[in-house]
């Protein structure tokens, strides 16, 4: 993994939570966090969570006497979503490496991670920790995005690209978001960590924007693939989302868009 895939930084946070959050991950959260309530957690804790968008739908299906820890590990995205009004007083926002988490053992009922774990740069260790502090027979929700082929929007975009930058095409999308989804796999690791009781669900959900522009924004300009493309040219920014939003008007139409997005769902007990 390329380090500036980690790196949601600058007008990234804003455009992400603006534009990503309702294009992707909206359905992904309500669907989590009713696996969550279901449980009925006391002490929550939920890292790589970005500007909430799991956060919040965790906290409205919770009641008040929860305790809810969200943690990330880029401030400025935690920034975002502690400025949202309907989470205060609800959670408490926590800079954190999910990989070394500031936090003693066998203290969380619930350990939940939204489309996170594809960015540890050692999933195991990841695993290892979540297990660490979760309480005997807790649980572990994450899930983690399906191949590239299987989530139209992203395909089209990062084929787009590839012909913006024909010698050094950027890859953020395939190579991190989309490139860990082999269920067996992951299974695997979660077993290695000490896991047990390990369940995997293939959810499709259909992502929708507004225009192909506001779609090409969002990954273009709302994600870490950002970074990648202006560390090839910084003054091709505004082309490279130009010609992500043509692909996909030439896929998909030039009115209100849709496309088929599919993720695996994981629980896992400690």
């Amino acid at each position: 993994m390329a380090a500036v895939d980690k790196l949601f930084a600058g007008s990234i946070p804003e455009i992400y939570d603006r534009l990503l959050v309702p294009l992707l991950f909206e359905p992904y959260a309500r669907d989590m966090a009713e696996r969550i309530a279901g449980t009925k957690p006391r002490d929550l804790l939920e890292t790589a969570s970005g500007t909430g968008v799991l956060t919040r739908a965790v906290a409205s299906r919770l009641p008040m006497h929860s305790r809810i820890i969200a943690t990330d590990l880029n401030q400025p995205m935690l920034d975002r979503a502690a400025a949202s009004k309907a989470l205060e007083g609800r959670v408490t926002w926590r800079q954190a490496d999910a990989l070394a988490l500031p936090f003693g053992d066998q203290e969380f009922d619930v350990v939940a991670c939204q489309f996170g774990v594809m960015f540890f740069p050692d999933r195991i260790a990841g695993y290892k920790e979540a297990r660490r502090v979760l309480k005997p027979g807790g649980r572990f929700f994450f899930n983690v995005w399906d191949a590239i082929r299987e989530n139209e929007f992203a395909e089209t975009v990062t084929e787009a690209l590839a012909v913006v930058f024909p010698h050094d095409p950027p890859l953020f999308m395939a190579r991190t978001p989309h490139g860990y989804h082999n269920v067996e796999m992951i299974r695997e690791g979660l077993a290695a960590a000490g896991f047990a009781d390990i369940s995997a669900e293939t959810i499709d959900h259909t992502s929708r924007a507004a225009t192909p522009t506001d779609a090409a924004i969002a990954y273009c300009q709302g994600t870490p693939l950002r970074n990648e493309i202006e560390a090839r040219d910084a003054g091709r920014l505004e082309e490279a989302t130009k010609a992500a939003a043509d692909a996909l008007t030439h896929r998909f139409g030039a009115g209100p868009i849709e496309g088929r997005i599919r993720a695996h769902v994981f629980t896992a007990a400690a």
